[in-house]
């Protein structure tokens, strides 16, 4: 993986980022596309750092915002908890049940499976739909509340081990739902993942390390292993902003049922990535 490669793909995260069309699905087609393996450690750690560079953008970007989320600790609590007894139990069902008798199965596998991705993909897309022609009949009223927090933690539990079921656009639609005013959705989801983030890029980086057992292997290969990464965080971070200055005016106004379309678009685009690359 060069330079080139990792900028292509910090914009491709950054432009996606603040969308509901699952960004990670957009970077993992482009990485098939460049012969690199979306389930291995090294990309699956990149993945989490492009995530978390275009995250402190969000994070910078919406500053005054999350203020008003700190009252709501209570139910990003709950939500996460909940996130984190689904998202594991997925876990353990697929390594010890689906992918059981495979070498080293890794829930991390299911990353380079594009028919996969592509039917997440349409999932989601089908769930955005139906909240974006509910909200233009009815809007959303209600603020956050401990019931709608742990179903919102439990549709992100769903979204963690596949890659193309957009966790953004699951949550916030799921939020839209339960009669919550988009916005306030919206707010709810970025400040799950700003929570959700830290364990994730934990997680990948100790699978990194077990690639070398030694600590003098381990220390020769830190560099090779996490410069992508890092360099990859810092172009997302830059790419997350810049796309943030035009795309959050436009998402405000109205259209969340046209990203449900456009990811049944996507998911006929990695399908096609499918059987036609060699």
């Amino acid at each position: 993986m060069n330079i080139i490669q990792i900028i292509i793909l910090a914009v491709i995260q950054g432009a996606a980022e603040l969308l509901p069309v699952s960004s990670s699905a957009h970077v993992i087609a482009a990485e098939k596309l460049m012969g690199l393996d979306p389930a291995s450690p090294e990309m699956s750690f990149l993945l989490v750092m492009l995530h978390t560079g275009t995250m402190f953008a969000v994070l910078i970007y919406f500053w005054s915002r999350w203020k008003d989320l700190i009252r709501q600790y209570k139910a990003i609590i709950v939500a996460t908890i909940f996130t984190g007894i689904v998202g594991l139990g997925l876990q353990q069902v697929i390594e010890k049940v689906i992918l059981r008798g495979q070498a080293h199965s890794e829930v991390e596998q299911l990353f380079g499976n594009l028919r996969l991705i592509a039917l997440a993909l349409a999932a989601a897309g089908i769930l955005i739909i139906i909240a974006g022609m509910r909200e233009q009949r009815r809007g959303g009223r209600r603020e956050i509340n401990l019931r709608s927090a742990s179903l919102i933690g439990v549709v992100q539990g769903i979204c963690l081990p596949f890659r193309g079921f957009s966790r953004s656009g699951a949550t916030i639609s799921t939020g839209m739902l339960l009669d919550m005013a988009r916005f306030r959705a919206e707010e709810f989801s970025f400040a799950l993942a700003i929570v959700l983030t830290p364990p994730v890029i934990a997680r990948e980086a100790y699978r990194l390390t077990k690639l070398y057992p030694s600590a003098h292997e381990a220390g020769a290969a830190s560099f090779h292993l996490f410069a992508p990464g890092l360099l990859g965080m810092a172009f997302s971070f830059v790419a997350g902003l810049l796309a943030l200055r035009w795309l959050s005016a436009w998402l405000e106004q109205g259209r969340w049922k046209f990203f449900g379309f456009y990811c049944l678009f996507a998911a006929a685009g990695v399908l096609a990535i499918y059987y036609l690359k060699p």
